[in-house]
């Protein structure tokens, strides 16, 4: 490939998340998470030897690819992960690493995960070649992806993905469903996933989450292994305005909710639920954006969504293959 890899990888929306850290430099979670692949939203890197010994990043140029622009310190978050790459392959060669997502960046829709295991399958794949040694498996690669970003070891795995504090793994649970974002803010977030998961642990509601959060994990595993739509439906539902209350109860607090935000929650709680056996799962992850989870033949709630937001602001959409169009 003339010193040349390229690779992508799938962000991830977590139905049951982790919010606080047990160990900080290692992202280790302080409760499982349960998370849907969204296999149509990815990152893709290209990795390109070159002369010195200063890895470098540039935005990836191309077709269909939203232009990013790291700031200062995310490009040194994601040079920092390069080079401990490097160091697990004994490698001392010098990278121009470009990168660019297809979806849009820092508004929620974990462009971090996809960013970071995008990075990790690729910059594997290309020290494996320099070095000889055999590439990495998925398992392993998901544990050096967490080292760069938590939540990114999650999208090695799909349709569905449960993260403890001994890492990642796939596991089956129903995967005929369509995902559905209403991006309602698309602009980098004031206070970013990372410093949000040290400033929970100062909310008085912190206490008793990760307990919380396990039994909603074993409760709607339950639910959708069973169809029982409605119950997963609720759980969801509490699980994001649980986490979103620690937001802004933490000290000092913040938010990421918006007016536009609520008019879409309130659309899905008194259009799309009236009955209570149909209508998407509901979660928002750390942004403004409201993320559905369709059953696959529910085209009508999919359209709803599309009649009454798509004038006003992106409705994105990408099914457990890929994309599932507009």
């Amino acid at each position: 490939m003339n010193g040349i890899w390229r690779g992508s990888a799938p962000s991830n929306i977590a139905l049951i998340k982790y919010m606080g850290k047990t160990d900080a430099v290692g992202n280790r979670p302080t409760n499982r998470s349960l998370s849907f692949t969204l296999e149509g939203l990815r990152t893709h890197v290209e990795l390109e030897a070159v002369p010195g010994s200063d890895d470098r990043w540039e935005p990836l140029r191309g077709d269909g690819l939203a232009g990013i622009e790291l700031s200062e310190r995310g490009r040194a978050r994601f040079l920092a992960h390069l080079a401990f790459l490097k160091r697990e392959w004994g490698h001392r060669g010098a990278f121009a690493v470009r990168s660019a997502n297809d979806f849009p960046a820092d508004c929620g829709l974990a462009s971090s995960a996809s960013s970071f295991a995008a990075l990790t399958i690729v910059a594997s794949r290309a020290l494996a070649e320099e070095t000889g040694r055999p590439p990495p498996g998925a398992r392993e690669m998901a544990e050096l992806s967490r080292r760069g970003s938590g939540s990114s070891c999650r999208s090695f795995f799909s349709p569905w993905a449960v993260w403890d504090a001994d890492g990642a793994d796939g596991t089956p649970l129903p995967a005929d469903l369509v995902h559905q974002a209403v991006i309602v803010a698309d602009g980098r977030k004031a206070v970013s996933s990372s410093e949000a998961h040290a400033r929970v642990v100062s909310s008085p509601l912190f206490r008793g989450r990760p307990e919380r959060a396990e039994e909603r994990l074993d409760a709607l595993a339950l639910a959708l292994r069973e169809a029982d739509w409605g119950s997963a439906r609720e759980l969801c539902w509490s699980e994001f305005w649980d986490m979103h209350a620690l937001f802004e109860t933490s000290r000092p607090s913040f938010g990421y909710m918006t007016a536009e935000s609520l008019e879409v929650l309130r659309f899905a709680r008194e259009e799309l639920w009236r009955d209570p056996a149909s209508g998407p799962l509901v979660t928002m992850d750390a942004g403004a954006n409201v993320h559905f989870l369709h059953r696959a033949g529910d085209l009508a709630a999919r359209e709803m969504v599309h009649s009454r937001f798509g004038a006003r602001y992106r409705v994105i959409e990408s099914s457990v293959l890929g994309r599932a169009g507009r």
